[in-house]
């Protein structure tokens, strides 16, 4: 009789918890489906325009704002100096472009001296925001307007702070050491800012993937897919991200994360939040939420904005290894700001912040991962259950599907659909077919690594993790 009713509860819990997968992927794959119908429709509006003509006027100095562009760099010998040469032709008026050299241990600062003939200066630092000692800080004599900072090492936070301490202008830029900018790029990112009247504090472009594209000299002679299977799947999931999540949140001021590879901010508002944190290793994140955190509690509407034209090219892991560490450190990134402002969910105070978006990435980003794998094992184990179980995990793998390969197709159709930055045909068929084998095996791998990230601070890890750069230009 007792065996019999161990039996029963089982049972029940087993069917319980099928149910509750099955719903939870049933709100998800609902919520997914209302970002993309709002994305379809945004980009449709956008893309109906003349973009030159559009963005035409914003070349003139009368328009434009002027830009500080800080590139932090840490062991980045293979890609400062092209990185470099592509900011340094960018189509913008006024900007000047200051490289934070966080003391690699390779020969970035070496690179920099002596590719641009940096001569050291005596510049007095009006120190706003705390960071590790300075050691030196240099100047082209061949280009006025680039400068380099030596300093110890403390994080991509703290050399972002020791730029802001440095730059000149009202507003700044972030981009990755490895990235390689398109010409008219800060023209596009910038027009949201200016065309707002100052409302708009912070906007953030597209991040594509520059591995198997043809780059020479920091420019992008011809865009193409790497034959690396790891490498296209991240393609495509770059392509969800942006192109689909990014845009939907953004359209209604709920987007909680601006990319540290490629984002624009005020000068004023970050300095006002306190800078880059330093403790934590999601910083770009952090800091939106914390400028959502900080205009919400003095009643200001500004906003926070995204902008899919904009393309920022970066250099994407192709070894499973780094892509892995990559993966766990993200997800880590993501609980710490998500627990440092834990007071923002649904507090009246925060608006459509609180009530949307921190239960958003609460629910769906964050605890995604360990009911994910558990929907994986559970259709396992009702293999050899059989019955209902079976039934239940028939369900779940085209919900999974649903959820993975389909949404992630149609990414692909909206970037054929909107920027068409892919021009082989052949390489969009690609990206599509790809996109189909989702669900059979690159999902499970970074649902996998996000809960190994969970696992991870669990343990209290807090460690960044290595990360090889193999460069992208010749």
């Amino acid at each position: 009789m007792a065996i019999h009713l161990t039996t029963t509860v089982w049972s029940d819990i087993a069917f319980a918890f099928g149910i509750f997968i099955t719903c939870y992927m049933v709100l998800v794959i609902s919520f997914y489906t209302i970002i993309l119908l709002i994305s379809m429709i945004q980009l449709r509006k956008e893309y109906n325009l003349d973009t030159d003509l559009a963005y035409e006027e914003y070349l003139h100095e009368n328009f434009t704002k002027p830009v500080s562009i800080i590139v932090p760099a840490y062991n980045e010998e293979a890609g400062i100096i092209p990185s470099v040469r592509s900011l340094l032709t960018i189509n913008y008026p006024e900007f000047e472009v200051i490289v934070v050299n966080d003391g690699s241990k390779d020969h970035t600062l070496n690179k920099m001296i002596s590719e641009y003939e940096m001569k050291e200066i005596k510049k007095a630092l009006r120190v706003q925001v705390e960071t590790s000692p300075i050691r030196a800080i240099y100047q082209s004599e061949l280009l006025p307007h680039l400068y380099l900072i030596d300093k110890e090492n403390g994080g991509k936070a703290d050399a972002l702070n020791a730029g802001l301490n440095f730059s000149s202008f009202p507003y700044f830029c972030s981009l990755d050491g490895d990235s390689i900018l398109e010409r008219d790029a800060f023209t596009k990112v910038m027009k949201p800012i200016i065309d707002s009247n100052e409302e708009v504090i912070a906007s953030g472009g597209s991040i594509r993937i520059a591995n198997g594209c043809d780059i020479q000299s920091g420019r992008i002679l011809k865009v193409g897919l790497a034959n690396s299977p790891l490498v296209i799947m991240q393609t495509i999931e770059y392509l969800r991200a942006f192109l689909m999540g990014r845009i939907g949140l953004s359209k209604h001021n709920l987007l909680l994360i601006i990319s540290g590879a490629f984002g624009v901010f005020s000068k004023y508002w970050v300095l006002e939040a306190g800078g880059y944190k330093r403790d934590t290793v999601g910083e770009d994140m952090e800091l939106v939420v914390r400028l959502h955190r900080i205009l919400k509690e003095k009643g200001l509407k500004k906003k926070i904005v995204y902008v899919p034209d904009p393309v920022c090219w970066t250099e994407v892991p192709e070894d499973i290894k780094y892509l892995r560490r990559q993966r766990s450190r993200w997800h880590r990134g993501l609980f710490e700001s998500l627990w440092n402002h834990r007071k923002m969910i649904f507090n009246t105070k925060y608006g459509s912040i609180g009530f949307i978006s921190f239960p958003y990435f609460w629910i769906v980003e964050f605890f995604g991962p360990i009911v994910e794998l558990s929907g994986y094992i559970y259709m396992i184990l009702a293999i050899f259950l059989g019955g209902v179980y079976l039934e239940f995990a028939i369900i779940i793998f085209l919900l999974s599907c649903l959820y993975g390969s389909v949404f992630s197709m149609a990414s692909v159709l909206l970037e054929e659909w909107s920027l068409r930055k892919y021009p082989k045909v052949s390489d969009i068929w690609k990206l599509f077919l790809y996109s189909l084998t989702e669900t059979l095996w690159y999902r499970p791998l970074t649902v996998f690594w996000r809960f190994e990230g969970i696992i991870q601070i669990i343990r209290g890890d807090v460690s960044w993790g290595e990360m090889k750069r193999k460069g992208v230009s010749k």
